[in-house]
């Protein structure tokens, strides 16, 4: 009983110390795609950031947005058009994409996804 006590206590240690990897200043420019559904039917977009404005395709559609950053992992979309707010934060990278989660500014709810780069 002991050992299963101590086995239990020592995963959930070193499973609370599990951090993921955020090396999110490597996505804060490029050209990426992700993938969403629309109508029960799964798309891909894609969009391109600078430091200053965030331009996304989807749907045959072109939405530009200025971005402003709050820390390394987390930004702030405004759409050029409707000024509706976007608030992004980047959960985690790898070498070629990162996860993230996002929701409208003042919405408690949010919708996660990645976004991969292809330049």
């Amino acid at each position: 009983m002991k050992k299963g006590l101590y086995t239990i206590i020592i995963s959930f240690l070193a499973l609370s110390c599990y951090r993921p990897e955020r090396n999110c200043q490597d996505y804060k420019t490029g050209t990426f795609s992700f993938d969403y559904v629309l109508n029960g039917e799964e798309k891909v977009g894609k969009f391109t950031r600078d430091e200053l404005y965030s331009v996304e395709y989807y749907d045959n559609k072109i939405d530009s947005a200025t971005v402003k950053w709050l820390n390394d992992c987390e930004f702030v979309l405004q759409d050029v058009k409707s000024k509706a707010s976007v608030h992004m934060k980047i959960l985690s990278t790898t070498d070629n994409s990162y996860t993230f989660e996002y929701s409208l500014v003042g919405e408690a709810k949010k919708i996660q996804g990645t976004a991969t780069r292809t330049k």
